[in-house]
């Protein structure tokens, strides 16, 4: 969704941290086994994921949905030696493609990937809050539940990051009425009345909330 001028689109991606020669290769990869895809983060939203780990000096970080594994790479280079990436998937066929290139990265000792519903790995995480960063970006009617399981497991001043959260302009169109949308509505609505949370949503690519858990 172009909600500026899509002649800057170049000239954004231009002026962030370049892709190195692995995500590119990722890139390219993933575009051949699905041509035209749309699940997989942009590079300029890849080097924000990096920098907001970084940020936040995460050590224990939470990903729902991997796809190929780009996102996954970029918040594991956000993280210290010793940190870890739980990595939340069902396909074995993409999270295949993800494995060569974490282990291509040198990055396989900071990611642990648990192929099963996400809302089960999460429910087995420890209840007290030690997740410092989390990302969200898998099955859109998910997204309720997924909030609600990181949230009670996020430590203070945590932060929760959802992608597409705009649905390319459907948040805001009244015909709009299928599940992942209502889904979107609903969760964009729970965080922005939820004491626990500090947020603010950014309309970066496909729209990015940021909630950042109140100490």
């Amino acid at each position: 969704m172009d909600i500026v001028n899509s002649a800057l689109d170049d000239y954004l991606l231009a002026h962030c941290t370049p892709a190195d020669d692995l995500l590119r290769d990722l890139v390219e990869e993933t575009h051949a086994l699905e041509p035209g895809t749309t699940m997989q983060i942009t590079h300029d939203e890849g080097e924000f994921l990096t920098m907001l780990v970084q940020l936040t000096r995460a050590t224990t970080a939470v990903e729902v949905g991997v796809f190929t594994g780009y996102s996954s790479i970029c918040i594991a280079r956000g993280l210290p030696a010793d940190g870890r990436l739980i990595a939340c998937d069902v396909s074995e066929e993409w999270t295949a493609v993800a494995r060569r290139y974490w282990q291509r990265a040198g990055l396989t000792d900071r990611i642990d990937l648990r192929l099963a519903p996400a809302a089960e790995t999460l429910r087995a995480l420890p209840q007290e809050p030690g997740v410092d960063f989390a990302f969200i970006d898998a099955d859109k009617a998910g997204y309720p539940t997924y909030y609600e399981e990181l949230v009670p497991r996020l430590r203070p001043g945590g932060l929760l990051v959802l992608d597409n959260v705009l649905r390319a302009g459907r948040v805001v169109d009244p015909a709009a009425q299928d599940e992942a949308d209502v889904a979107i509505r609903r969760i964009n609505d729970t965080i922005t009345a939820d004491d626990r949370m500090q947020s603010v949503m950014l309309p970066l690519r496909d729209g990015v909330t940021l909630a950042r858990k109140r100490a």
